[in-house]
Protein backbone atom coordinates (compact mmCIF):
# COMPACT_ATOMS: atom_id res chain seq x y z
CA UNK A 1 0.00 0.00 0.00
CA UNK A 2 0.75 3.13 -0.71
CA UNK A 3 2.22 5.21 2.44
CA UNK A 4 0.20 8.31 0.67
CA UNK A 5 -3.14 6.20 1.19
CA UNK A 6 -2.02 5.77 4.86
CA UNK A 7 -1.91 9.35 5.07
CA UNK A 8 -4.70 10.17 3.06
CA UNK A 9 -6.88 8.15 5.16
CA UNK A 10 -5.62 9.31 8.71
CA UNK A 11 -5.70 13.22 7.47
CA UNK A 12 -9.43 12.23 6.35
CA UNK A 13 -10.43 10.74 10.12
CA UNK A 14 -8.42 13.92 11.63
CA UNK A 15 -11.17 16.13 10.51
CA UNK A 16 -13.88 13.77 12.52
CA UNK A 17 -14.86 14.23 15.87
CA UNK A 18 -15.24 11.57 17.91
CA UNK A 19 -17.34 10.70 20.85
CA UNK A 20 -20.36 12.90 20.04
CA UNK A 21 -24.03 11.52 21.37
CA UNK A 22 -25.81 9.99 18.94
CA UNK A 23 -22.84 10.00 16.23
CA UNK A 24 -20.50 7.03 15.76
CA UNK A 25 -16.79 7.56 14.84
CA UNK A 26 -15.49 4.15 12.95
CA UNK A 27 -12.39 5.04 13.11
CA UNK A 28 -11.98 6.53 16.39
CA UNK A 29 -14.46 5.40 18.53
CA UNK A 30 -15.17 1.81 19.75
CA UNK A 31 -17.92 0.22 19.91
CA UNK A 32 -19.24 -2.41 23.00
CA UNK A 33 -20.22 -4.77 20.00
CA UNK A 34 -17.07 -5.14 17.95
CA UNK A 35 -15.07 -8.22 17.87
CA UNK A 36 -11.59 -8.55 19.86
CA UNK A 37 -9.59 -7.00 17.25
CA UNK A 38 -11.57 -4.74 15.12
CA UNK A 39 -11.40 -1.04 16.81
CA UNK A 40 -10.69 1.70 15.23
CA UNK A 41 -6.80 0.75 13.94
CA UNK A 42 -8.43 -1.97 12.19
CA UNK A 43 -11.20 -0.05 10.38
CA UNK A 44 -8.72 2.92 9.27
CA UNK A 45 -6.26 0.39 8.05
CA UNK A 46 -8.84 -1.21 6.04
CA UNK A 47 -10.13 1.89 4.96
CA UNK A 48 -6.29 2.95 3.58
CA UNK A 49 -6.85 -0.44 1.83
CA UNK A 50 -10.14 0.61 -0.01
CA UNK A 51 -8.46 4.17 -0.99
CA UNK A 52 -5.26 2.77 -2.36
CA UNK A 53 -6.30 2.64 -6.01
CA UNK A 54 -6.39 5.72 -9.27
CA UNK A 55 -10.65 5.68 -8.61
CA UNK A 56 -12.53 6.78 -12.28
CA UNK A 57 -15.44 7.14 -9.71
CA UNK A 58 -16.22 7.76 -6.07
CA UNK A 59 -19.53 6.99 -5.31
CA UNK A 60 -20.98 8.67 -2.33
CA UNK A 61 -24.18 7.73 0.26
CA UNK A 62 -26.12 10.09 3.00
CA UNK A 63 -23.98 8.50 6.05
CA UNK A 64 -22.58 5.14 7.50
CA UNK A 65 -24.91 2.14 8.89
CA UNK A 66 -24.95 -0.35 11.41
CA UNK A 67 -24.93 -2.81 8.74
CA UNK A 68 -22.28 -1.47 7.03
CA UNK A 69 -19.30 0.76 7.85
CA UNK A 70 -19.89 1.23 11.53
CA UNK A 71 -17.88 -2.27 11.66
CA UNK A 72 -16.12 -2.66 8.68
CA UNK A 73 -14.86 0.61 8.55
CA UNK A 74 -15.58 1.40 4.39
CA UNK A 75 -18.38 2.73 2.85
CA UNK A 76 -21.37 0.65 1.27
CA UNK A 77 -19.13 -2.06 2.78
CA UNK A 78 -20.92 -5.40 5.02
CA UNK A 79 -18.61 -7.91 7.48
CA UNK A 80 -20.26 -10.46 4.80
CA UNK A 81 -18.85 -8.76 1.95
CA UNK A 82 -15.48 -8.44 3.84
CA UNK A 83 -15.73 -12.04 5.00
CA UNK A 84 -16.01 -13.68 1.30
CA UNK A 85 -12.98 -11.62 0.32
CA UNK A 86 -15.40 -9.50 -2.42
CA UNK A 87 -14.12 -6.24 -1.65
CA UNK A 88 -10.93 -5.18 -4.06
CA UNK A 89 -7.70 -4.42 -1.69
CA UNK A 90 -8.75 -5.92 1.45
CA UNK A 91 -7.75 -9.46 1.82
CA UNK A 92 -10.60 -12.06 2.96
CA UNK A 93 -11.24 -11.63 7.10
CA UNK A 94 -9.52 -14.46 9.59
CA UNK A 95 -11.57 -13.14 12.35
CA UNK A 96 -15.30 -12.09 13.10
CA UNK A 97 -15.64 -7.75 13.17
CA UNK A 98 -18.61 -7.55 15.47
CA UNK A 99 -20.33 -10.20 18.33
CA UNK A 100 -23.39 -10.85 16.45
CA UNK A 101 -24.19 -14.33 16.03
CA UNK A 102 -24.37 -13.92 12.15
CA UNK A 103 -22.33 -11.66 10.61
CA UNK A 104 -23.83 -8.05 9.09
CA UNK A 105 -25.55 -8.65 5.62
CA UNK A 106 -25.88 -4.90 4.39
CA UNK A 107 -28.79 -5.25 1.20
CA UNK A 108 -27.37 -1.89 -0.08
CA UNK A 109 -23.66 -3.08 0.01
CA UNK A 110 -24.61 -6.01 -1.71
CA UNK A 111 -25.74 -4.52 -4.77
CA UNK A 112 -23.22 -1.88 -5.21
CA UNK A 113 -20.37 -4.38 -5.28
CA UNK A 114 -22.52 -6.65 -7.39
CA UNK A 115 -23.30 -3.85 -9.35
CA UNK A 116 -19.86 -2.92 -9.72
CA UNK A 117 -18.29 -5.59 -10.44
CA UNK A 118 -20.78 -6.53 -13.07
CA UNK A 119 -20.28 -3.11 -14.56
CA UNK A 120 -16.58 -3.82 -14.70
CA UNK A 121 -15.53 -0.87 -12.12
CA UNK A 122 -15.15 -2.33 -8.96
CA UNK A 123 -11.34 -1.87 -8.68
CA UNK A 124 -11.50 1.85 -10.10
CA UNK A 125 -14.04 2.87 -7.82
CA UNK A 126 -14.03 4.60 -4.10
CA UNK A 127 -17.19 4.61 -1.72
CA UNK A 128 -17.59 7.44 0.91
CA UNK A 129 -20.87 9.05 2.75
CA UNK A 130 -21.62 12.74 2.83
CA UNK A 131 -21.45 12.58 6.35
CA UNK A 132 -18.99 9.68 7.81
CA UNK A 133 -20.33 9.27 11.35
CA UNK A 134 -22.76 6.65 11.50
CA UNK A 135 -26.12 8.04 13.08
CA UNK A 136 -27.96 6.44 15.79
CA UNK A 137 -30.81 6.48 17.65
CA UNK A 138 -30.08 7.36 21.71
CA UNK A 139 -32.05 4.21 22.70
CA UNK A 140 -29.91 1.97 19.68
CA UNK A 141 -26.89 0.97 18.92
CA UNK A 142 -28.00 -0.79 15.80
CA UNK A 143 -30.39 1.87 14.42
CA UNK A 144 -29.86 4.26 11.80
CA UNK A 145 -31.22 7.43 11.86
CA UNK A 146 -31.35 10.56 9.71
CA UNK A 147 -28.75 12.96 10.81
CA UNK A 148 -29.48 16.67 11.27
CA UNK A 149 -28.24 19.95 9.38
CA UNK A 150 -25.77 20.75 11.55
CA UNK A 151 -24.54 16.99 12.00
CA UNK A 152 -24.35 16.80 8.25
CA UNK A 153 -21.91 20.01 8.43
CA UNK A 154 -19.42 17.89 9.82
CA UNK A 155 -18.33 15.76 6.90
CA UNK A 156 -17.75 18.70 4.33
CA UNK A 157 -14.36 18.96 5.14
CA UNK A 158 -13.45 15.20 4.91
CA UNK A 159 -15.53 15.12 1.71
CA UNK A 160 -13.93 18.18 0.27
CA UNK A 161 -10.06 16.48 1.30
CA UNK A 162 -11.62 13.12 -0.46
CA UNK A 163 -12.53 15.27 -4.19
CA UNK A 164 -9.50 17.23 -3.88
CA UNK A 165 -6.95 13.95 -3.39
CA UNK A 166 -8.82 12.57 -6.76
CA UNK A 167 -9.30 15.05 -8.65
CA UNK A 168 -9.88 12.72 -11.69
CA UNK A 169 -12.57 10.93 -10.42
CA UNK A 170 -16.01 11.55 -11.03
CA UNK A 171 -18.08 12.02 -8.27
CA UNK A 172 -21.31 10.41 -8.02
CA UNK A 173 -24.36 10.90 -5.82
CA UNK A 174 -25.95 7.59 -4.53
CA UNK A 175 -29.45 8.97 -4.00
CA UNK A 176 -31.57 11.96 -3.13
CA UNK A 177 -30.80 12.43 0.15
CA UNK A 178 -26.60 12.21 -0.78
CA UNK A 179 -27.29 14.26 -3.58
CA UNK A 180 -28.91 17.18 -1.21
CA UNK A 181 -25.62 17.75 1.49
CA UNK A 182 -23.29 17.59 -1.44
CA UNK A 183 -25.39 20.26 -2.98
CA UNK A 184 -25.33 22.30 -0.35
CA UNK A 185 -21.60 21.79 0.20
CA UNK A 186 -21.49 23.45 -3.02
CA UNK A 187 -19.23 20.57 -4.79
CA UNK A 188 -19.76 19.74 -8.04
CA UNK A 189 -20.91 16.17 -9.49
CA UNK A 190 -20.91 14.20 -12.63
CA UNK A 191 -24.18 12.83 -11.80
CA UNK A 192 -26.24 11.15 -9.24
CA UNK A 193 -27.89 7.56 -9.47
CA UNK A 194 -30.98 6.32 -7.15
CA UNK A 195 -30.13 4.65 -4.07
CA UNK A 196 -30.16 0.97 -3.93
CA UNK A 197 -32.20 0.28 -1.42
CA UNK A 198 -36.27 -0.12 -1.11
CA UNK A 199 -36.40 -1.71 -5.00
CA UNK A 200 -33.73 0.64 -6.10
CA UNK A 201 -31.34 -1.58 -7.53
CA UNK A 202 -32.36 -1.80 -11.46
CA UNK A 203 -32.58 1.81 -11.53
CA UNK A 204 -28.93 1.85 -9.66
CA UNK A 205 -27.21 0.10 -11.81
CA UNK A 206 -28.66 1.27 -14.93
CA UNK A 207 -27.64 5.03 -14.04
CA UNK A 208 -24.23 4.37 -13.11
CA UNK A 209 -23.84 2.83 -16.59
CA UNK A 210 -25.14 5.75 -18.50
CA UNK A 211 -23.02 7.62 -16.36
CA UNK A 212 -20.19 5.05 -17.46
Amino acid sequence: MKKSMKSLARNLVDTLPSGLEGLFNPWKDSCPHDAAGNGPAAKLKRLSQHLDCDPEFILVGEAPGYQGCRYSGVAFTSERLLGEGAIPRIPALQERLSDRRLPFSEPSATIVWKTLYRLGIAERTILWNAMQLHPYRADELWSNRTPTPEEIKLGEPAMRLLIEAFPRAKVVAVGKKAEGLLGEMGLQVTGAVRHPANGGATEFSSGLQALM
